[in-house]
């Protein structure tokens, strides 16, 4: 896996400028300012230029957040069309129901949302949708109902086999038969209504238990500190303190990884000690790699995401028709593939017609050695 990475990584390098998120690889040429795009049948889909999406994130402040208003900026500069980023410091849903019901006052066209809650955004977007405002989410779903196309950045199995594999080989690295020896780990993220970050923990329980019959989860209710950096780092120490012979902690969430290697770093400890991993954007993480607090950590190019789901919003705003199994042609970024909506939610229904999942091509892992090449 990482010998493939690392030649993903050096290609997407060797073609791209450091100014942002990280490149996609298989990102074509960029287009001549065109805004169209293809579905499968080879129709030719309505512009998107003169729309305003407004694209919410959990909260403002957040590297991962604001790197990928940033993306989605820059790409809908080309596209032509308007990115209202508005947002609340605290990860609160009343914060996200005020923040949509100004969109809805405003008379957006679409609103790009990465939901705090699973469920309790559902009333206020469906009453969006009924004034005619296009509903889109990225990084965190809502009922799928209640919105068009979701972007996401992984299937749960995916990520969460990648949380649980970039701890086993960081164990390896430290010596431990990952197989034989009794594991003590466990996870710390924001909250449990967190769709995509509980789904990915979910998925990742099933992997270990599977591989790693002899792991133990010390806390199988799981520590939340509601992506509060201060809390992050006073969760995470209690962590510490509570489980004295943990041998690995994994944060699925961009706050609360800064905020456990802050903690570990404040009682003296490296990853020789302790394995920590998770998501989070490089920039946040890179100091602590370079002081040996963590081994390997990973995330996906949030600017691409966040402009893809700004996109997609425009483009069903626009009047367009799409249903899965259909190709979106995205200039600058790529073709896309509308899936149904039980590829990340099993048993899920998926609408006759703009209603779906577009997935991101690909996750990338971080080390020492290829941090430096990402500026996000």
């Amino acid at each position: 896996m990482k010998k493939v990475l690392a030649f993903v990584l050096a290609a997407t390098m060797a073609s791209l400028p450091l100014t942002g998120c990280a490149g996609n690889s298989e990102k074509p040429a960029a287009s001549s300012g065109t805004t169209a795009s293809q579905t499968a049948g080879g129709e030719t889909g309505k512009g998107v230029a003169g729309k305003t999406v407004v694209f919410i994130p959990k909260l403002t402040g957040n590297a991962f957040f604001e790197s990928a208003n940033a993306g989605a900026q820059k790409y809908s500069k080309e596209w032509g069309f308007t990115v209202n980023y508005q947002g609340s410091p605290s990860a609160a849903v009343a914060d996200q129901v005020q923040v949509v019901n100004n969109a809805i006052s405003s008379g957006a066209d679409a609103i790009c949302i990465s939901s705090v809650d699973a469920t309790g955004l559902d009333s206020v977007l469906k009453k969006a949708k009924d004034a005619g405002i296009t509903v889109a989410t990225w990084d965190s779903d809502v009922s799928s109902d209640a919105r068009s196309l979701m972007v996401s950045q992984g299937t749960p199995d995916i990520l969460g086999k990648m949380l649980v594999d970039m701890g086993a080989d960081s164990l390896t690295k430290r010596g431990k038969d990952i197989k034989k020896d009794k594991i003590k780990y466990c996870w710390h993220y924001s909250q449990a209504t967190v769709a995509d970050q509980n789904s990915w923990q979910v998925a990742g329980e099933e992997y270990i238990k599977a591989n790693y019959p002899n792991w133990e989860n010390v806390a199988p209710s799981n520590y939340y500190s509601e992506q509060d950096a201060e809390k992050a780092v006073s969760i995470g120490s209690s962590i510490l303190e509570a489980q004295k012979d943990i041998d690995l902690i994994i944060c699925n969430d961009s706050t609360a990884l800064p905020g456990q290697l802050k903690a570990a770093q404040n009682k003296g400890l490296t990853k020789d000690k302790i394995t920590i991993t998770g998501f989070a954007s490089p920039n946040s993480i890179r100091d602590y790699a370079k002081a040996n607090v963590i081994e390997q950590w990973g995330l996906w190019d949030c600017g691409i995401q966040g402009a893809m789901g700004c996109y997609l919003a425009a483009y069903l705003a626009a009047g367009n028709t799409v249903k899965v199994g259909d190709t979106i042609d995205i200039p600058s970024i790529g073709k896309v593939e509308v899936k149904a909506n039980d590829s990340l939610v099993p048993n899920a229904k998926t609408g006759d017609s703009n209603n779906g999942v577009v997935l991101l091509p690909e996750r990338v892992v971080f080390t020492t050695a290829n941090v430096d090449n990402y500026n996000f």
